[in-house]
């Protein structure tokens, strides 16, 4: 979060006293990106010699496919002088690109409207940076995520956060900043409060199972203790217990925190109308398959991992993410 926050201040500050011109990101995006793509290429081709040769610890391994290798990645923790490969790609490059990248696109718009931000810029920008101080807030609750616990650090996830976040993500702003029509003060109003309220069900919902897992099921969810599986599983030779939480926002279906993190994409994409076929929703458009898969992955991993114990949560809570629907 202090990185973050020094990263802002340090672009706000500079640009304020003249010495950067944040516009000159959104100028020159294209050349920016080819730098990307070669760094990351690179730097994956790095992390599978290193994943031969220098391994950080014994949870690497080989396919013994050096494509898939390549691709999937070999090490689960990689780390580099000390430094963690998936929070620097993940957090330090990835999220915070996506930070800088769209107040850079907010200057630009500003530049081609006599310096003042259209207010669907303004809406689209604000939100987005909601939800990325509400991940940095969090970050300690995404290391316990699939990308960061499941997932090798290869292709898919380092070039990934590396080359696909801070082009995709940012994608909305980079059409708006120049593309942007005008919407009633009352639109934007709308939109804003609608967006507001999807990040904050989502960040609820991590909330709700946060306090639920530390507490060890001993706390109140919406107004009365929680219902919950004792759910067994094997770990090597070792029985291990996990709760499953069955109320709050997790009872309405299995993975709903991903239902109002495609809505809220949606609203903060809103303020492009339909003055673009694909181009402004594309995000949106990705994200809604990329955490269906995730849904239907983790899904099989815990059928897996927890046996009967799923199939009975699958009893109680029968849907994935939409309710009546999937």
């Amino acid at each position: 979060l202090a990185s973050y926050g020094a990263t802002l201040a340090l672009l706000i500050i500079s640009a304020k006293l003249g010495y950067f011109r944040p516009a000159l990101v959104y100028d020159k995006f294209g050349e920016i990106l080819s730098g990307m793509n070669i760094f990351a290429l690179i730097f994956c081709t790095l992390l599978v010699v290193k994943g031969h040769l220098f391994p950080s610890s014994t949870d690497s391994g080989t396919t013994g496919n050096s494509i898939i290798d390549y691709y999937w990645g070999m090490e689960l923790y990689p780390r580099i002088l000390g430094f963690d490969v998936k929070q620097f790609t993940n957090c330090r490059f990835g999220m915070m690109y996506w930070a800088v990248g769209i107040l850079c696109y907010a200057h630009k718009n500003m530049e081609l409207n006599d310096q003042k931000l259209q207010l669907g810029m303004a809406v689209n920008v604000s939100l987005q940076l909601v939800y990325i101080t509400k991940f940095f807030l969090w970050e300690m609750g995404y290391m316990c995520s699939m990308d960061i616990q499941h997932d090798r650090a290869g292709y898919y996830i380092c070039w990934g956060c590396l080359v696909w976040v801070p082009s995709v993500y940012t994608s909305s702003s980079f059409y708006l900043a120049q593309h942007a029509p005008e919407i009633s003060t009352s639109t934007g109003l709308t939109i804003f409060t609608l967006g507001l309220l999807m990040i904050w069900i989502n960040y609820d919902a991590d909330r709700q199972r946060y306090v639920f897992r530390r507490t060890n099921g001993n706390c109140i969810i919406w107004g009365k203790k929680p219902r919950r599986i004792v759910a067994e599983y094997t770990s090597g030779n070792t029985v291990r217990k996990s709760l499953l939480l069955l109320d709050g926002w997790w009872g309405v279906s299995r993975h709903f925190h991903y239902m109002p993190e495609i809505l809220g994409s949606f609203f903060w994409s809103l303020p492009a109308l339909n003055t673009g076929l694909v181009g402004p929703y594309f995000y949106v458009i990705f994200l809604t398959i990329l955490l269906t898969d995730r849904a239907f992955r983790d899904d099989d991993r815990c059928s897996k991992k927890y046996g009967p114990y799923w199939k009975q949560y699958c009893e109680e809570v029968p849907y994935k993410i939409v309710p009546f629907v999937v």
